[in-house]
């Protein structure tokens, strides 16, 4: 199985993509998509789109999962992060996958066993995880890695359970 992780933002997105299987674990590719903030925010919600569909369509992932947006401080910056979560959600659900969401805190708590982990902490448990000889690199993707890392433990607990 295919899983698409995103972590959602209108000037960058990070994205990630893990393959599953029985007794695979490993990582096809990640990265970050870069808006700029000079652009108008119609045009970047299009870019982020356009660029959220190529990657669904080169992997075909079966199962996406979209951080929840963490609202702070900043109501202007939780609206267009919402705005951009909802391009990605409408760009993978038109590509037929299915879409879940997890908090940030969510995300922590399944990757380091706790909900308030530094983000250091969550970067080294996906190179541990994934066997990888580097720190995913930038943050962004490396967060949408753990996003997906957290689907993958979220759906094999639910199996568990049944």
């Amino acid at each position: 199985m295919v899983i698409l992780g995103i972590d959602p933002g209108t000037g960058a997105t990070g994205y990630g993509v893990i393959e599953t299987g029985d007794n695979l674990l490993r990582l096809l590719d990640f990265g970050c998509l870069r808006t700029s903030s000079r652009e108008d925010m119609v045009y970047r919600l299009r870019m982020i789109y356009d660029k959220i569909t190529k990657v669904v369509e080169k992997f075909c992932p079966e199962e996406v999962a979209v951080e929840e947006v963490f609202f702070n401080q900043n109501a202007k910056t939780a609206l267009s992060v919402g705005q951009a979560r909802g391009v990605i959600i409408l760009a993978v659900a038109s590509q037929g996958a299915k879409v879940f969401s997890y908090t940030p805190l969510e995300v922590k708590q399944a990757i380091t066993g706790y909900g308030r982990a530094p983000k250091e902490q969550v970067q080294r448990m996906v190179k541990k995880l994934l066997n990888l000889s580097f720190l995913p690199s930038p943050d962004d993707a490396g967060d949408a890695i753990a996003v997906a890392l957290c689907h993958l433990f979220s759906r094999r607990l639910k199996k568990l359970s049944c």
